[in-house]
C-alpha cells in the first residue's frame, strides 16, 4: 500500500497550492498573465422575466464584490479587476431579452407535457437567436427561471410515436439551443436569488465564478506535472433519446490536454445488445474503436495546433479484444506512446481505517492485478474530509500500453480528478476524462443527427 501526496495545481503568476480556492484567492486564475485567453471583462446578457432580470442582475453584481465565509467555507474574494478573477462583469439592456407575461402564460397554460416543453424552447430559442443578431452581443448568457416555470417545464416524460418513451430535461435542452448561437449558458434558479438555497453564500459564489470564469474562456487553474504534449481521452457511450431503440449508442470522447483544455467529440451510432453479447457494458467493434480514435487525433491536432506525443485512455469497462486492437492500430500509427486504462467506481472493496477518519485521499493498494485508489477521502494536508459519504476507491484494470509506469498513471488519475472548472471543489471521484461523460450525453441528446456539436467544454457544463 502506497500514499500518493495531494496533487499540486498552478495559478496566475505560477503559483502553487493544493486548494482551488486558495490558490485563486491568493495568486489570481492561471490564465490571467500566460495564456493571452485572460477574460479582462465579461458582457452579461440575460434572460428571463423583467424582475427576474433585475434580481439576478444584482445577485450577480453583489456577489462579485465579494462573499464572507464561515468557519467550513472560505471567503470569495470577487469577480473585480484588483482582486479575485481579476475581471469585470459588464451589463447592457441590449444584451437582455425579456419574457413578456403573455407569452409565458401561453407557454404555461399549455395542457400537454409535451407541447408546453416544446413551447418553452421555441421560447427561449427566439430570444438567444435574438441576442445574437445583435449588433452588440453577449459572451455569456444568465438564465433566470422561476420556481413556477421549473414545476411546469423543468423536465418531461411523455410517450412519442416514434421515439417511444421519452425523459427531456430542460437544462440540457437549453445547453443544446444555446450552442447553436454559440453562447455559454448558466441558469439560475429562484431560490439562489431570493437566499432560500441553504448552500452556504461564499460556496455557491465560488461555484458560480468558478464556472462562469471557464465558460468565459479563461481556464482558473491548470495540473501541475502532467506530462507535456499528452492527450488524455475520455470514451464513453450514451442511448439516443427514446426508448424505441432500445439496443442503440451513440460513443462519446472527452478529451484533454496537460493544461485541462477540453474537447467534446459525438462518435458514430451502433447497436449494443446486452442479450446477445452477455454485457450490460457497450464495447465498440475494432473498426469503430479506429474510427473513434482517428476522429479525436485529427480533432485534437486541428484544435490544439499539434500532435500529441502521448496518449492516455480512460474508459469505464474493460477492454475487448476487438476494441482493444482498433484503439491501438490507430494511435500506432500517429503516436509513439500511449497507456490504455479502464476505471471503475465500485463499493465493494474498501479499506477500514482503525482511526476515526476515511482513508486518505490518494491512498493506493492492489490486489491481484487490480489497482486500487482512493480519490475522495481524507486530505491530510489541510486536515479536511471533502465528501458526504463513506469513500470507496476506483477500480483500475486493463493497463495497456506499457509507456508509462503505474505509479505515475495513478498519480495522473488522482490530477485530473481536480480539473472539474465547473466548481470550485478540491477534488472528485472520477477524473475529468469520463467525470461529465453522462452530463454530455444528455446534452448530446437534444443536438439532431444533422448538426455538429461544438467541441467546446464550455458549452455542455
Amino acid at each position: 500500500m502506497t500514499h500518493f501526496a495531494e496533487p499540486l495545481l498552478l495559478f496566475g503568476d505560477d503559483g502553487l497550492h493544493i486548494d482551488p480556492k486558495a490558490g485563486i484567492a491568493r495568486y489570481g486564475p492561471r490564465s490571467w498573465k500566460v495564456s493571452g485567453r485572460h477574460p479582462a471583462r465579461l458582457r452579461v446578457g440575460l434572460i428571463g422575466t423583467p424582475q427576474l432580470i433585475e434580481s439576478a442582475r444584482d445577485w450577480l453584481m453583489g456577489r462579485a464584490e465579494g462573499v464572507l465565509g464561515d468557519a467550513k467555507n472560505p471567503e470569495f474574494p470577487g469577480w473585480q479587476n484588483d482582486r479575485g478573477f481579476f475581471s469585470s462583469l459588464e451589463f447592457d439592456d441590449a444584451w437582455n431579452e425579456e419574457l413578456g407575461q403573455s407569452e409565458l402564460r401561453d407557454v404555461l397554460e399549455t395542457k400537454s407535457q409535451q407541447d408546453r416543453f416544446g413551447a418553452v424552447l421555441v421560447l427561449y430559442e427566439a430570444k438567444l437567436r435574438l441576442l445574437s443578431e445583435r449588433d452588440s452581443t453577449p459572451d455569456y448568457v444568465v438564465i433566470p427561471i422561476s420556481d413556477q416555470l421549473v414545476r411546469r417545464c423543468g423536465v418531461a416524460d411523455y410517450r412519442d410515436p416514434d421515439q417511444g418513451l421519452v425523459h427531456r430535461d430542460l437544462r440540457q435542452a437549453l445547453k443544446a439551443r444555446a450552442m447553436k448561437y454559440r453562447f455559454p449558458t448558466q441558469i439560475i434558479r429562484e431560490p439562489t436569488l431570493d437566499g432560500r438555497d441553504k448552500t452556504p453564500p461564499s460556496r455557491i459564489a465560488w461555484n458560480f465564478f468558478t464556472a462562469m470564469y471557464c465558460k468565459a474562456g479563461g481556464y482558473p487553474w491548470s495540473p501541475y506535472g502532467l506530462a507535456s504534449g499528452t492527450c488524455y481521452v475520455g470514451v464513453g457511450f450514451y442511448r439516443p433519446m427514446g426508448t424505441s431503440e432500445t439496443t442503440m449508442q451513440t460513443s462519446l470522447i472527452q478529451a484533454f490536454n496537460e493544461r485541462g483544455d477540453g474537447l467534446v467529440l459525438r462518435g458514430h451510432d451502433f447497436d449494443w445488445d446486452p442479450k446477445k453479447t452477455g454485457s450490460r457494458s457497450p464495447h465498440l467493434t475494432e473498426e469503430a474503436a479506429n474510427q473513434l480514435m482517428e476522429l479525436i487525433l485529427d480533432r485534437y491536432e486541428r484544435e490544439m495546433k499539434q500532435r500529441p506525443t502521448r496518449v492516455v485512455v480512460h474508459k469505464t469497462s474493460r477492454y475487448w479484444p476487438g476494441e482493444l486492437e482498433g484503439f491501438r492500430t490507430a494511435i500506432e500509427s500517429r503516436v509513439r506512446r500511449y497507456d490504455l486504462m479502464a476505471l471503475q467506481p465500485q463499493s465493494v472493496v474498501r479499506l477500514i481505517t482503525t482511526s476515526k477518519y476515511p482513508p486518505l485521499r490518494g491512498t493506493r493498494f492492489s490486489i491481484g492485478d487490480l489497482d486500487y485508489l482512493y480519490t475522495t477521502g481524507y486530505i491530510s494536508a489541510l486536515r479536511e474530509f471533502h465528501g458526504m459519504h463513506v469513500p470507496s476507491p476506483l477500480q483500475v484494470a486493463d493497463h495497456v500500453g506499457q509507456d508509462t509506469s503505474r505509479d505515475t498513471l495513478l498519480r495522473e488519475v488522482l490530477a485530473l480528478t481536480k480539473l472539474n472548472w465547473n466548481s470550485a471543489a478540491l477534488g472528485g471521484l472520477l477524473p475529468i476524462t469520463i467525470k461529465f461523460s453522462r452530463l454530455v450525453g444528455e446534452v448530446m441528446k437534444e443536438i439532431p443527427a444533422d448538426r455538429d456539436p461544438l467541441p467546446q467544454f464550455k458549452f455542455y457544463i
